[in-house]
Parts: C-alpha cells; structure tokens; sequence
C-alpha cells in the first residue's frame, strides 16, 4: 500500500478483522453557485481586533479557490490587504459601499448586515 493511501485513512491505524475496509479521507470541495444564487453579506467587524475595522464577506458557497479569487479582485479594487479564511472573506478597512457595489456589479445579490 503507497504511503499517500496510508495516510488518508480516518481514525483507524489497524484491524485484525480480514473483511475490514479502511475508510479513506476524499477531499468534497462544493460546487460554486453562480453569482445570482448565492447569498452573500457584507458587515463592519471591530471585535477582538484592537478596535481597528474589518470589512467581512460571509455567506459564500463553494469552492476554496473561487473564494479566494474573489477575495483577490475585492481587495485589489480597494486597494487594501485581507484574507480569505473559513468561508469569509476579511478586507482590512471599512469599505462596506464599495464592496457592495463592487459584488453587485459582479451579479452578486449582496446585502449590508450589521449596523
């Protein structure tokens, strides 16, 4: 068996039962839904932040890669940094309107959330 394969296994190192089938971890990235049926919203975020402002995306579904390309064309419009983690988009700043503008342009119902 390749190391690769050995790896993947999920939580079980080894069975002395002969008919045991090893589990095995797949990767289940999720379709990305086009702009029109996803349902994204754009908040201020200050918490555990030292006070400084944090615009957030949340509400994104699909894969990784898209997520970060659309992190990557919000933050160069604004011309700020920011990430794109565990489902939401984190630009640094307060750019609710312009990202607001910048999703509906894209064909993104986007709404602002928050106050």
């Amino acid at each position: 068996m390749p190391k690769q394969q050995a790896r993947n296994r999920i939580n079980v190192v080894y069975s002395t039962n002969p008919d045991y089938q090893y589990r095995y971890d797949t990767d289940d990235t999720p379709e990305t839904l086009p702009p029109s049926r996803q349902n994204l919203r754009v908040t201020l975020d200050r918490k555990n932040r030292s006070g400084k402002a944090v615009t957030v995306v949340t509400g994104f579904t699909g894969a990784k890669d898209d997520l970060e390309t659309l992190a990557k064309e919000l933050k160069t419009k604004c011309g700020v940094g920011g990430t794109a983690k565990n489902g939401e988009i984190l630009i640094q700043g307060d750019f609710r309107e312009k990202i607001l503008q910048l999703l509906k342009q894209n064909g993104y119902p986007a709404k602002k959330s928050g106050s």
